[in-house]
């Protein structure tokens, strides 16, 4: 894999880094959404929402559309969620496997 295909993976990764994008995707994953919503939806403040929401965007996870007044985001690569499945699951099997090593210790 070339140095220009790994540094795309890695923004990717990069993007998701951040809680509070994970947050909003998830917030997200029901249906469209605009910031108003997403704000109260997440409790993180206004300024974070749009900072973020752009970052989102910018990468192609999210899109957006406006409607009247309002700019309403949406998922716009649902391939995301494989990537969250795997990385939860990769998660549960480790912590699973860390209570058992704890569970021994106590008996």
């Amino acid at each position: 894999m070339g140095p220009e295909a790994l540094e795309l993976i890695a923004g990717r990764f990069r993007v998701l880094g951040e809680a509070s994008r994970l947050k909003l995707i998830i917030a997200l994953e029901c249906g469209e959404k605009n910031v108003s919503a997403l704000v109260a939806g997440t409790g993180l403040t206004q300024a974070n929402v749009s900072r973020q929401l752009q970052t989102l965007t910018d990468s192609g996870i999210l899109g957006r559309r406006k409607e009247g007044l309002n700019v309403i985001y949406h998922i716009a690569d649902r391939t995301i969620f494989d990537m969250c499945d795997h990385v939860c699951g990769s998660l549960q099997k480790r912590i699973a496997g860390q209570a058992g090593i704890f569970g021994s210790v106590r008996k």
